[in-house]
């Protein structure tokens, strides 16, 4: 049985641009092997992408400013470094206007009820990586989970984080407390 890879939101915004944060870069390595790892055994790989034109960051005063980032057509939207090189051609890679991706949701579930007619599970697990831990990356962990309740959801510490220390370590234990297994913490 197939192992699912969802890279979420690995974008040139999200590491270097318009909301980049220190430490996102040191992703790239470790994210790239991952994916190469689940290549290398026949497993699936998919990517999330967000496409919002406006997203909202919060100011040391408390204040939500609206962030222009990842809009199509620029160099923010792209994949960052050497993830970007791994895409396929045969890869979904499903553009998002929020933090869940309804598209990654609905293949899912499609996947689950083909899975439900042959009495089996659609994947032997479902690991995400990617940014943002707080934001996106759980979001998207919370419908994997939804769609496909009976396939474990593995998130890697190693290969997500988050602008804030502090929120990553929370999401990480939100997504424990969700039944689901953070792995190299």
């Amino acid at each position: 049985m197939k192992r699912l890879l969802v890279v979420v939101d690995f974008q040139k915004d999200f590491v270097d641009g318009a909301l980049g944060f220190a430490g996102a870069e040191a992703l790239e390595g470790p994210i790239a092997d991952k994916i190469a790892a689940y290549r290398e055994r026949g497993d699936e790989v998919v990517f999330t992408l967000d496409t919002h034109e406006r997203g909202y960051l919060e100011t040391q005063e408390g204040r939500l400013l609206p962030v222009e980032h990842c809009m199509r057509g620029t160099d923010g939207h792209a994949l960052y470094g050497t993830v970007a090189d791994a895409v396929r051609a045969s890869d979904e890679v499903f553009d998002k206007p929020a933090f869940g991706s309804a598209g990654l949701f609905d293949w899912l579930r499609t996947a689950q009820r083909a899975a439900d007619e042959l009495g089996a599970r659609p994947f032997e697990s479902i690991e995400l990586v990617g940014l943002v831990s707080n934001i996106c990356v759980i979001s998207n962990a919370v419908l994997a989970k939804t769609a496909c309740p009976e396939v474990p959801i593995i998130v890697d510490a190693a290969c997500t984080a988050s602008f804030d220390g502090a929120l990553n370590e929370k999401a990480l234990d939100v997504m424990e407390g969700l039944q689901m297994q953070v792995v190299n913490r």
